[in-house]
């Protein structure tokens, strides 16, 4: 779970994070504690959006003139790691009418909504596969075209909004939608550790925490600043990491084996794998890289045999191990 969050904080484009498993294995709290390990970014200064300064045609309409009059102005921010509540109205997740200056300006304002305060950043959803049906439908237009588009109330708005999806739940609750389903780039399953050493660093490490919590935090700042540095070493190596021939038709005999439908899994396979290996230090993707990475990039892209009781983890697991080798 960890080292998915980290490939998506690396790389962006790899897609969102979907975390399944147990209640009370830490998956809420290992995703809202990304936004103390993030590096601070660059952003337009008093923009809604925090547009890149950079950005070009990713910026909003705001933004684009202001670079056309080079009137930007940058400032360092924190990345956003946007909680979205479970019973969010639509109005609260894509923005509406500003109620009170229509009041009292009577003045037609649009107030952003949590996607706007994702953007660049990460949209968390705990529970993710209890989300209402029209909520969900708005989350995969988004997730494919970077924006979102508000048409109703007399307003027509349109802002950026790419951000990393990132969604927990137990599938013991229900299942989520396959349009959803394929819109995260990994996809991790996380069970409660049955060592009893394990167990009990957890809850030494959770009543250190609450008996002194600003102790606890000042003891982990150190290791809290080396994650960061990975991640920013990651992001400098990851234009560098080559990617040869070998490493795609690999990925793409995978897939074909598995019998993925369309190229989105060679496609998170192969940007996971650079990730993975930008995050190590590693200057190519080799077998490694794709071994490791293949049961979170592609086990929620299989199709589902009701004749067969195997999980999607171990047909991976046995694909992989038939094409290179145990």
């Amino acid at each position: 779970m960890k080292r998915a969050i980290l490939i998506a904080a690396v790389d962006p484009g790899v897609g969102g994070v979907l975390v399944f498993g147990d209640r009370g294995t830490g998956k809420s709290t290992a995703v809202r504690g990304l936004a103390a390990l993030l590096p601070r970014m660059r952003a337009v200064a008093g923009c809604a959006y925090h547009c890149d300064p950079a950005g070009g045609a990713a910026a909003c309409d705001a933004c684009r003139l202001l670079k056309s009059a080079h009137a930007a102005r940058s400032c360092l921010v924190a990345v956003p790691v946007v909680d979205m509540p479970l019973g969010a109205t639509e109005d609260r997740v894509a923005g509406a009418l500003d109620l009170e200056r229509a009041l009292s300006q009577g003045v037609k304002a649009f107030e952003p909504g949590l996607l706007a305060r994702a953007h660049r950043g990460f949209l968390y959803i705990d529970e993710v596969n209890l989300l209402e049906d029209h909520l969900v439908d708005l989350l995969i237009d988004v997730a494919a075209s970077g924006e979102n588009v508000i048409e109703r109330e007399g307003l027509s708005v349109r802002h950026p909004a790419r951000f990393v999806l990132v969604g927990s739940g137990n599938p013991e609750e229900g299942e989520l939608r396959p349009q959803l389903l394929d819109r995260f780039g990994l996809s991790v399953e996380v069970g409660t550790p049955r060592d009893i050493p394990s167990r009990v660093e957890v809850i030494k490490r959770r009543d250190a925490y609450d008996r002194n919590a600003e102790e606890f935090i000042k003891k982990w700042a150190p290791e809290e600043t080396k994650v960061r540095r990975r991640i920013v070493a990651g992001r400098a190596r990851l234009d560098e990491v080559e990617v040869s021939d070998t490493a795609l038709e690999r990925a793409a005999q995978l897939c074909v084996s598995l019998g993925t439908d369309g190229l989105r899994g060679e496609l998170a396979l192969i940007r996971a794998a650079r990730a993975l290996a930008a995050l190590q230090g590693d200057a190519a993707v080799d077998d490694a890289h794709l071994r490791s990475i293949a049961p979170s990039a592609l086990r929620h892209r299989l199709r589902r045999n009701p004749l067969d009781d195997t999980g999607s983890t171990a047909r991976v697991d046995k694909a992989v191990e038939a094409l290179f080798g145990p």
